[in-house]
């Protein structure tokens, strides 16, 4: 199925294998490993409960422009918390009241972007090209996509995640009906050039917060961590994956889940630029740390912790510090914390990055009180801490 758009042709694609090597030989798209077709295929492959599509867009000389990673997911409402419980509460009553909303029934979401990744990671553009167009020309093949396949039934398009830079391109969806709304920011730690060490990060840093780091040290100093490698990982895999539940089952929003199954095709595609790694005590896997170095960034992905020992033995707190560890070693530029825990990601030195979504509900009537609805959506507020020397609380 095709779709033509002013002078841009959209290709539809049910997986990765059916994207020619001509295509991604001239798409150039992988030195961005979120743009690797292993990458999405690990994914993929690991995740049958989701629907997975690629669109391609053409130019007149029948050269790829843009792809862009589309994942159809069952999506809960209820999963959703904000600072305005009570009030969101009284809005699904009436939308479920009013038929709009299905009663305890997933939503059918569309999502253009990484469903497991924060960052804009969803569509990627060859250079030169008028970027505004071509986002209007992706939102209307995705549009044309849904209405002409009679076998894919959609509720809503969620288009994620994009940063402040992009949004005088993507703002362009608004003409499209989508809304745009505020998620929880990416912490960013840059990695200063001149640091060779560990102890130059530690030496960079305020003494309160250089105590607060050699305390977490101290406190971990018994916990053995280990390289999870093709060896020991269908070994390891239980212990992590009940690990990841406690974590999931403690966020405030989640797209879907994970499979780490995805680690095995993840860590044998991308060697040492997959970070995976456990921390034990006693032989007991007690917390596990994920990440991937794409071009100058390491980004940290999915961890797992038994929270029981977390206070104990700070384990999470040790993990932010052999993320820095690890990005110093490897001569990056930035550090990825990701999202949620912003607060204690700000102590190490992250600084937020705000991230934008849009949303259209397919239903007109019903996509005017989903733009009121995520007026009350927005990122919780954290304390910002200021961990380095020389920089003054802003």
């Amino acid at each position: 199925m095709n779709f033509s758009s002013n002078s841009n042709t959209a290709l539809f694609f049910s997986s990765i294998d059916e994207i020619s090597n001509e295509i991604w030989t001239q798409l150039e798209c992988e030195n961005n490993l979120y743009f690797h077709r292993d990458f999405l295929k690990s994914i993929e492959i690991n995740h049958s409960e989701i629907n997975f599509y690629y669109i391609i867009l053409v130019d007149n000389s029948n050269k790829p422009i843009a792809l862009a990673s589309i994942q159809i997911v069952d999506f809960y409402l209820d999963t959703v918390k904000t600072n305005f419980e009570d009030f969101i509460r009284k809005i699904k009553n009436l939308l479920r009241k009013l038929h709009i909303l299905p009663n305890k029934k997933a939503l059918k979401l569309l999502i253009s972007g990484n469903t497991f990744v924060s960052g804009e990671h969803g569509i990627f553009i060859t250079h030169s090209q008028d970027k505004k167009q071509v986002i209007k020309n992706l939102a209307k093949a995705i549009l044309h996509f849904v209405n002409s396949n009679n076998s894919i039934n959609i509720d809503a398009f969620l288009l994620k995640d994009f940063v402040n830079e992009s949004l005088f391109i993507t703002d362009e969806l608004k003409n499209y009906n989508y809304h745009p709304f505020s998620v929880e920011p990416n912490m960013i730690l840059e990695i200063n050039e001149d640091w060779i060490s560990f102890e130059d990060y530690l030496n960079a840093i305020k003494t309160k917060f250089r105590v607060k780091a050699k305390k977490a040290l101290q406190l971990s100093k018994d916990i053995i961590i280990k390289e999870v490698n093709d060896h020991n990982i269908e070994n390891k895999l239980p212990q992590m994956t009940a690990l990841y539940k406690k974590v999931v089952n403690n966020a405030d929003f989640n797209l879907s889940h994970f499979n780490l199954e995805s680690y095995k095709t993840l860590k044998s595609a991308f060697g040492e630029k997959y970070i995976l790694k456990t921390y034990e005590l006693d032989g007991k896997i007690v917390g596990f740390m994920s990440g991937m170095i794409n071009q100058n960034s390491l980004d940290a992905h999915f961890v797992g912790l038994d929270y029981s020992l977390n206070r104990q033995y700070a384990i999470y707190q040790r993990m932010l510090y052999d993320y820095i560890q690890i990005a110093i070693a490897k001569k990056l530029k930035t550090l990825n914390f990701g999202r949620t825990a912003s607060e204690i990601k700000s102590s190490v030195g992250a600084k937020p990055q705000d991230l934008t979504m849009y949303l259209r509900h397919k239903k007109g009537i019903t996509n005017k009180i989903v733009k009121l609805f995520l007026q009350y959506i927005q990122p919780s507020p954290f304390r910002q801490h200021f961990p380095f020397k020389n920089i003054k609380n802003e």
